[in-house]
């Protein structure tokens, strides 16, 4: 693409498309920009574009969608080509700097994210004068360039905080101090030495100086936006809290003037909006503070703790006007921040915190004073519902966070106060909340009420639990979309508990009276305004058909229409993953639970589902193909042993290269192009043959990728196993001097054990003898070198219990039935090899990975590619190509030592003798008399 103006205005107008709501006009233009995206100079031209176009939405969507392709393509991954062109890579980081600090706000943070990204990879090694350019830019004075220089260091450093110990990190730590802070500390303070921790007074004296700074220009009278006094103080009690957790030492000295300071804010700050973030700070840093031993005396007085209760705990876990909003008009946000604990901002949050950290040393003290804090909010609750129900909302919040000692995703609450009795609170002050029969008053209560059953599920006793279940089903019909999401999201928490022996604590039986209302309530609630992709939803739905099991089968044929129906809405345009992998899921076990019952219901979930899925292939949704390859995949396992001619006019579009050059795509298509061969080797054979040597490219593509390679043996053991031999005999050769090729080129642990299982099951398969003589036919002595190079020093690294029962059997039909190995010069590896496979039943695995692979098995998918997610549901059992044929590989090995050495009396005695180990020949022993044979 040259650098032209007719160039940039045809990206003008695809940009411009791709804002349009209509997605015939929008998808078209996605597909046209990411069809040009790998041409030289294409992110040159988004460049041009943010600088020069004279109208602002493009500009700004030519950021974004630079930033993405950055993200999507910048990092160079192994096996695959480069996405960007050189040239390109060198002009981008020439300029990119200079754009990002010359342009407007919007464009700048795109800018200054994609230098991030870029930097992540390339710095410092490939970007060394990165730091330098941006340092030279604090001397502009320009408060614009400085923010964004600050803007960009922050992203590019902010890792460090998380990154492993070692030897690199430390140079480059080293590298970025050394250039970048002196200038930051002088931008600070003019005149400065060159190290913060000698610095320790000059920074601390003037965060402390700007921490009680009350500057009347820069108060603002919005109540919800922080303004710049606000987020400037917020940030220094975030940096005040650092120092108190990490160099708590050095800041010692310092921490009385801070604790005064943040003491006094906290008191004299309001409750408005725009303040949340600087009180969430100032909390977490007395919170952070009263956790250590050493700072404990400050905090121990009783009056100090009655007074951090009455006024910064109370007051900030007050339900505020804010709050109601968000709970009434914002729910999707409110739940995250409840539910998900993206609440780290906020007041609550933070207040909850200081409870748990001051109960590390002072329980008994503060749970007396929040005990009687809890009774007055209650009895002023009793007094007038109506008008104080926000009383009852605060108690409830203060006893789980009096309560609450050690939460896990799981288990909800782990550990709780002794002081606190949670089953007397449940029964006086949740159940009624639960048992009101008007399910829409007082949402906010009942919310809290279901909350309170989810995160203390495993802290009450199972019959509260029982008797909470009916009553969060009538919840499931609640107007408010938090109190159905809570009801919804309790359910599928309490159907994953385990009982004593690890089953559902909750059993199918004790469910049996409410099947019919639970399924019902639930695929209503997916029908209340503003739940029609609630993710807690579908989530319960599908746990709730895990549990049910057979119990479901007569719900389905009305459920999965419903399924569908929602499947082909949201392929419209998904846009909530969680939801649409849940909806995955629960499609996957209404096929599994029903086909289980009645294997013959198949052909009508493939008259349910097959036109979504048409529709779904048709339009390229790129979010569910791998879905509905795995869902595929299930269907097509659940046949006996054919192929319907359905499956087969799909099978010519499944070996499209396109589709494989999408990682995403990759583990799904390779289970169903499996399922294809096990049900149908021989019809392919037959009616698509022509097909052939496209599924060998495809092995082809994936054995060349060091991330696929396991994936490739996949499929090329399928094709062996299940694919008639003659349909293959003109490819075997090639396959083997492909594999050969990738042994020398690339060899990493994990191609070598796909290799050896590989050819061990070609032995099990077509013999030793023709093993043999395919190796020896691409190069004389090669099959003696394989042997030597390969399988005798690396076999011990397989692992899997198919994987070394297939190795077994191959290794003793070499031993046992090739002739070359008794009368040539081969012979001299029948006993080493012997060895290997004693050593394989009888060792411990070797797990041992050379240094330089240790990231390898490590999948990056590079950007936004749509990555592959497993269903739990579609789960594949294990498949043993050898099955029944062999029970136990080591009676098997002696069984055929015995047939050998009948055939060739005294042969197989001398070679044991004179070179096998003391130890093996033992084993070999027990085997032979497991086997009750005997060597001749």
């Amino acid at each position: 693409m040259e650098l032209n103006d007719a160039n940039l205005q045809t990206l003008t107008e695809f940009l411009r498309k791709t804002l349009d709501p209509d997605p015939t006009v929008r998808r078209p233009a996605e597909k046209f920009l990411e069809s040009v995206e790998g041409n030289q100079n294409y992110p040159l031209l988004l460049l041009t574009l943010l600088e020069k176009s004279q109208d602002s939405v493009i500009r700004v969507c030519a950021a974004v969608t630079f930033k993405n392709y950055i993200k999507r393509n910048w990092r160079i991954v192994e096996d695959e080509p480069n996405k960007i062109s050189d040239p390109d890579r060198t002009a981008i980081k020439a300029n990119i700097v200079n754009l990002m600090l010359s342009s407007p706000e919007q464009i700048q943070k795109q800018l200054s994210d994609a230098i991030s990204i870029i930097g992540r990879e390339d710095f410092p090694q490939k970007w060394p004068d990165l730091l330098t350019e941006m340092v030279t830019r604090f001397r502009s004075g320009d408060f614009h360039i400085i923010n964004g220089v600050l803007h960009t260091a922050h992203s590019l450093f902010k890792r460090y905080r998380h990154e492993f110990k070692s030897n690199e990190l430390w140079t480059e730590i080293k590298l970025v101090l050394d250039t970048f802070a002196l200038p930051l500390t002088e931008l600070f303070k003019v005149d400065l030495p060159e190290f913060f921790e000698d610095n320790m007074e000059t920074w601390m004296t003037n965060f402390h100086c700007l921490l009680t700074l009350d500057n009347k220009l820069l108060q603002t009278d919005d109540e919800e936006e922080a303004g710049l006094l606000e987020l400037l103080k917020s940030q220094i009690c975030d940096n005040a809290a650092l120092y108190a957790q990490k160099y708590d030492e050095e800041f010692q000295p310092y921490l009385p003037r801070f604790v005064t300071a943040i003491w006094n804010l906290l008191v004299s700050t309001g409750q408005e909006v725009k303040y949340d973030l600087l009180v969430s700070n100032a909390i977490q840093f007395l919170a952070s503070v009263c956790e250590r031993p050493h700072y404990k005396h400050l905090f121990e007085d009783q009056n100090t703790l009655t007074s951090i209760c009455e006024k910064v705990i109370v007051p900030n876990m007050e339900f505020r006007s804010a709050d109601e909003e968000a709970f009434e008009d914002n729910s999707e946000e409110y739940i995250r921040r409840d539910l998900e604990g993206s609440d780290i901002d906020t007041r609550r949050r933070a207040a909850c915190d200081l409870v748990r950290g001051l109960c590390k040393f002072f329980e008994g003290p503060v749970t007396a004073i929040f005990s009687g804090y809890v009774n007055s909010m209650l009895a002023e609750y009793a007094k007038n519902p109506r008008e104080n129900w926000k009383h009852k909302d605060a108690a409830i919040y203060l006893v789980t966070s009096l309560a609450s000692k050690a939460q896990t995703q799981k288990h909800g609450i782990t550990q709780a106060n002794e002081l606190v009795n949670l089953t007397e609170f449940f029964v006086n002050h949740i159940l009624p909340d639960l048992k009101s029969p008007n399910v829409n008053e007082f949402p906010v209560l009942k919310a809290d009420a279901i909350k309170y059953v989810m995160i203390f599920r495993s802290q009450l006793p199972k019959e509260q639990l029982l008797q909470a279940v009916p009553l969060l089903l009538t919840h499931l019909q609640a107007e408010s979309i938090v109190e159905h999401t809570y009801a919804a999201h309790a359910l599928e928490r309490l159907f994953t508990m385990r009982g004593p022996n690890n089953t559902t604590l909750i059993s199918p039986a004790e469910m049996a009276p409410f099947t019919e209302q639970l399924l019902n309530n639930l695929f209503k609630a997916l029908a209340l305004p503003g739940s029609a992709e609630n993710e807690y939803i579908m989530k319960a739905i599908m746990r709730s058909f895990s549990l049910l099991q057979e119990a479901i089968v007569p719900y389905i044929p009305t459920l999965i229409g419903q399924l569908t129906h929602k499947l082909l809405l949201v392929s419209k345009n998904p846009s909530k993953p969680h939801f649409n992998h849940y909806l995955f899921e629960s499609l996957c076990l209404s096929v599994r639970i029903t086909c289980k019952a009645n294997p013959t219901t198949v052909n009508s979930f493939e008259e349910a589902l097959f036109p979504v899925f048409t529709d779904i292939l048709q339009n390229d949704v790129q979010e569910f193909l791998p879905y509905v390859f795995q869902v595929m995949s299930l269907l097509l396992e659940m046949y006996s042993n054919s192929i319907p001619s359905s499956y087969m006019a799909l099978f010519p579009h499944l070996l499209q290269p396109v589709l494989w050059d999408r990682t995403g795509n990759i583990p799904p298509l390779v289970r169903l192009l499996q399922a294809y061969l096990q049900k149908g080797g021989a019809v392919i054979a037959s009616s698509a043959a022509d097909k052939v040597s496209g599924l060998l490219g495809v092995f082809q593509k994936l054995i060349a990728s060091r991330a696929n390679d396991h994936q490739g043996f996949y499929l090329l053991s399928s094709i062996i196993e299940h694919m008639p031999p003659e349909s293959i005999t003109q490819y075997r050769k090639h396959i083997f001097i492909l594999l050969f090729q990738r042994l020398q080129n690339s060899k990493t642990t994990k191609f070598i054990k796909g290799f050896l299982v590989f050819v061990n099951l070609y032995c099990v398969k077509y013999g030793a003898i023709a093993l043999q003589e395919i190796f020896d036919s691409i190069q004389p002595k090669m099959f003696g070198m394989v042997l030597e190079k390969v399988v005798i020093p690396e076999v011990q690294k397989v692992s899997g219990a198919v994987e070394k029962k297939i190795c077994a059997v191959g290794i003793t039909k070499i031993l046992t039935e090739c002739p070359a190995m008794m009368d040539t010069e081969y012979t001299k590896l029948w006993t080493p090899l012997l060895q290997a496979l004693i050593g394989l039943f009888e060792l411990p695995e070797d797990d041992s990975t050379p240094d330089d692979e240790h990231f390898i098995d490590i999948e990056d998918t590079p950007g936004y590619q749509t990555a592959f997610s497993q269903l739990a549901f579609a789960g594949k059992k294990e498949h043993d190509p050898i099955g029944d044929a062999v029970g136990n590989p080591k009676i098997l090995l002696a069984q055929s030592l015995h047939k050998l050495s009948t055939a060739c009396p005294g042969r197989v005695p001398s070679m044991l003798s004179t070179s096998l180990n003391a130890e093996a020949l033992q084993f070999l022993q027990g085997y032979l008399q497991a086997a009750t044979v005997q060597l001749v």
